[in-house]
């Protein structure tokens, strides 16, 4: 069973999210709604990847990965951001910082498992 963090400031994406990748994939999900929080939480319980919204106040997306970079024991766990920041500044700026790859708001319940899955190059997902 894949074991990941989801960090969103907002509750329902984090619902609705953490309850399809349960679901559809039988992943265990952990959430956090800050930053500052899933630096913790991924301290904590060294999930397998993180998906972690861009928009979020406080310590944005991009700054809480360059943060978890900064800890060895953070610093190989791969990072999907999900933004519903679609213009072409905004994918270069993200895929620059290194992340695993950028997931795009709103996602599609059904599909989102797989996508990860294939992003992280994971088995395929039974939904």
């Amino acid at each position: 069973m894949h074991h990941i963090l989801l960090i969103d400031d907002e509750d329902d994406i984090r619902e609705v999210a953490s309850l399809t990748l349960e679901v559809t994939a039988g992943w265990r999900v952990i959430t956090a709604d800050s930053g500052t929080a899933g630096i913790r939480a991924a301290l904590a319980e060294k999930p397998e990847a993180i998906l972690m919204d861009v928009m979020m106040p406080e310590m944005d997306g991009p700054t809480t990965f360059r943060e978890m970079q900064k800890l060895p024991e953070l610093a190989n766990i791969p990072v999907i951001l999900l933004t519903a920041k679609v213009q072409g500044v905004d994918q270069r700026r993200f895929s620059d910082l290194g992340v695993a790859a950028v997931l795009f708001k709103p996602f599609d319940p059904m599909t989102l498992a797989q996508q990860i899955a294939d992003v992280l190059h994971w088995d395929s997902v039974a939904v």
